[in-house]
C-alpha cells in the first residue's frame, strides 16, 4: 500500500489532489480543520497554524505510514492574506509563515525518517514563488520561502531515493482566490483571461501534475509552472 498525506484536502487543489491520488490506488490522509468530502479519505483534524495541533497528529501519521515505503507527504495548504509591505503587522506575518512554512517543516521532520525511496516531499507553490505583485506581502514571502526549503530539501536527501518538487499553480477557479478577489466574477474574469487559454485553472488539473510529480523522481529539486502560459506585463 502506498499513501499520500496532503495538507489541506477539504477544498480546492488539495480535493482534486486526494481523488487524483485515491483513483491512482494510494490511501489518501487528510490534514486539515475540515474534512475532505472525497469518499474513502482518512481525515485527521488539525489547524496547521497550531504548533500544538500538528503535534497531536504526528504520533497518528507516524502509524499509518508504519510498514509503508512509499509516501507522498503534499505540502498544499496555506493562508493568503490582503497586506502589504507597510501594512503587515509582526503577528499576521507570523501567522502565515506558520501554516505555509513552519507546519511544513514540522511535517517533513516527523516524517521523513519512515519515507523511504520512492517517496516525495511535494509543495503546491504559487507563480508568486518566483515573483510578486501588490497587497499579497505575507503570501509572496512564505512561498519564497518554501522555495528555498523545497530546494535545500532535494540537497539534504541526495542519495535518499526521496525527491522533492515545486508545482507552482497559475490563477486557480479555488476557494481561496474567490474569496481573496472579493467573490468578484467580473475580476475573476479579468484574471482568468491572463493566460494564452483565457481561462482559470481548474483544481483537477494541478492535481494531475502532482501526481505525475511524485511518479516521476526524474524532476527532483525542480519547479514546474502550471499556468497556461501566464501572460507576464
Amino acid at each position: 500500500m502506498t499513501i499520500a498525506i496532503i495538507t489541506g484536502a477539504s477544498v480546492g487543489i488539495g480535493e482534486a489532489t486526494a481523488r487524483a491520488f485515491q483513483d491512482g490506488g494510494y490511501e489518501v490522509v487528510n490534514l486539515s480543520r475540515r474534512a475532505c468530502k472525497v469518499s474513502g479519505v482518512h481525515n485527521l483534524p488539525c489547524d496547521l497554524a497550531d504548533p500544538d495541533s500538528i503535534g497531536d497528529v504526528i504520533d497518528a501519521l507516524l502509524s499509518r505510514i508504519s510498514g509503508l515505503s512509499e509516501i507522498s507527504l503534499i505540502h498544499n495548504a496555506s493562508q493568503m492574506r490582503k497586506d502589504s509591505a507597510d501594512n503587515c503587522a509582526d503577528d499576521s506575518l507570523r501567522a502565515v509563515m506558520e501554516t505555509n512554512v513552519i507546519a511544513a517543516n514540522r511535517l517533513t521532520r516527523a516524517l521523513l525518517p519512515g519515507m523511504g525511496p520512492g517517496s516525495s516531499v511535494l509543495y503546491v507553490g504559487s507563480t508568486l514563488a518566483e515573483k510578486a505583485v501588490p497587497n499579497t506581502f505575507s503570501y509572496v514571502v512564505s512561498k519564497h520561502a518554501q522555495l528555498g526549503m523545497m530546494r535545500s530539501t532535494c540537497q539534504d536527501l541526495m542519495g535518499s531515493g526521496i525527491h522533492t518538487a515545486m508545482i507552482c499553480p497559475g490563477f486557480t477557479d479555488t476557494e481561496m482566490l474567490r474569496n481573496h478577489l472579493g467573490n468578484d466574477e467580473a475580476l475573476l474574469q479579468q484574471i482568468g483571461a491572463m493566460n494564452s487559454f483565457g481561462r482559470l485553472i481548474e483544481p483537477e488539473e494541478i492535481a494531475g501534475v502532482l501526481l505525475w510529480a511524485h511518479r516521476n523522481p526524474v524532476i527532483n529539486g525542480s519547479v514546474m509552472h502550471a499556468n497556461l502560459g501566464q501572460r507576464e506585463s
